[in-house]
């Protein structure tokens, strides 16, 4: 199990690597010249030339790309051309928002997909198997922003029952504990805030979670009926255990596995999908961050946003590998 664990982290590595390459040339091939961004349209010729010999912009580009991860290792990811601020300052202060949502999404479309999948394969052929099947159909092929923009004018303009924007109302702020706000109010015992964030929280997670619930409520539909046709099943059924026990304590728990590698992937698809809800929602996330960044033509924070995201999302799939084997303990690493 060590050696495993160490042969996946040190296989983090090339990926980071990889995406840090994509990155960088990216951003210098489709966002222009840095030194002319930096300075604004009003700059002269020779003040921009002074500029790119000051960045190292006239050096060859891998000699550029060897000086960026040199200053990644060391936790300098540049500096804003928005906020004038470290762009890891400015990442770190809106990345527990972001996170927050990613999990109550996640918290949601687990529960959910996870639920109607094995009612579905239970009750195969049912009424309530075409109608989630449907359901799950719908939600794979819905576009979250067009999704938000309904949740807003149903729940929000017509309704009245929930916030249209923000983490929370202004004055509510519990104290910063952790900074995600849920928890916060829950280890202080701010009822009100707690309240408040959740009221906010509830259609932008919904919003985000409804592709990753399709895709839940699928995969474990599929799973249950293949895992039901095996043998201890029928063996389960022969003892006389309820329908209950056999459901969810023999055939669920064996097909956890694909599931949960599903759950894991669908995690940086919500860290992904993020750009999108937190825009539509005016949520105070990376997601927003990165859009502005992106309409600004901040490279800096592009890169760094991209890199974040893609470091927690190779983190979430090492937990998720190492979680196999205390799903099922005969699995054995090689």
């Amino acid at each position: 199990m060590l050696k495993y664990t160490i042969k996946r982290v040190l296989m983090l590595i090339p990926v980071l690597l990889g995406v840090s390459l994509f990155v960088f040339i990216i951003m210098h091939v489709f966002t222009g010249d840095p030194a002319s961004l930096i300075l604004g349209q009003h700059a002269t010729q020779a003040q921009v030339e002074a500029l790119r010999q000051e960045l190292g912009l006239k050096d060859p580009i891998y000699v550029q790309f060897g000086r960026f991860l040199w200053q990644l290792v060391h936790g300098d990811f540049g500096r804003s051309l928005m906020t004038k601020r470290p762009v890891l300052d400015d990442l770190l202060s809106q990345f527990p928002a972001t996170i927050e949502l990613a999990v109550f999404s996640l918290a949601i479309a687990s529960l959910v997909g996870i639920f109607v999948g094995v009612i579905s394969a239970v009750k195969r052929y049912s009424f309530f198997d075409y109608v989630s099947m449907i359901g799950a159909l719908l939600g794979v092929s819905m576009p979250i922003f067009w999704l938000g923009l309904i949740l807003i004018i149903i729940f929000c303009i017509n309704l009245q029952w929930l916030p249209v924007a923000g983490r929370i109302d202004i004055g509510m702020e519990p104290t910063n504990i952790t900074h995600f706000y849920l928890l916060d109010s829950l280890l202080t015992g701010n009822w009100a805030s707690f309240w408040s964030a959740f009221r906010h929280i509830i259609l932008p997670g919904i919003a985000l979670a409804a592709y990753s619930m399709a895709i839940i409520a699928r995969m474990t539909r599929s799973t249950m009926l293949e895992v039901v046709k095996q043998d201890y099943i029928r063996t389960a059924h022969a003892k006389g255990l309820d329908e209950k026990t056999v459901v969810y304590h023999h055939a669920l728990k064996n097909a956890l596995i694909p599931i949960v590698t599903v759950i894991g992937l669908q995690f940086g698809f919500l860290l992904g999908g993020a750009v999108l809800t937190e825009t539509v929602f005016s949520w105070p996330g990376i997601g927003s961050l990165t859009a502005n960044a992106i309409l600004a033509s901040d490279y800096p924070m592009v890169q760094g946003s991209v890199i974040l995201v893609a470091a927690v999302f190779v983190v979430v799939n090492l937990l998720v590998d190492l979680l196999y084997h205390y799903l099922d303990p005969r699995i054995h690493y090689s």
